[in-house]
């Protein structure tokens, strides 16, 4: 099956000038746990991405591939 790019964390990381390693050091996880997310390899939890969305200060939907037209 294809990998389906469903959020945008690496986007919104760029957008806002920080690193995955800004934001793995902020929520005490590893780099190589930030890194699979920023390759849609694996998804952060719901609980993770509010998180994520209170350190770039963005609205959590930033973070999400929009499934609107």
């Amino acid at each position: 099956m294809p990998k389906i790019n469903l959020n945008r964390i690496k986007s919104v990381l760029a957008e806002k000038n920080k690193t995955s390693k800004d934001l793995a050091g902020h929520l005490g996880k590893t780099e190589s746990t930030v890194s699979r997310w920023c390759t849609n390899e694996v998804q952060p939890s719901i609980e993770t991405l509010y998180e994520i969305s209170k350190f770039l200060k963005v609205d959590i939907r930033e973070l999400l591939v929009s499934t609107g037209s």
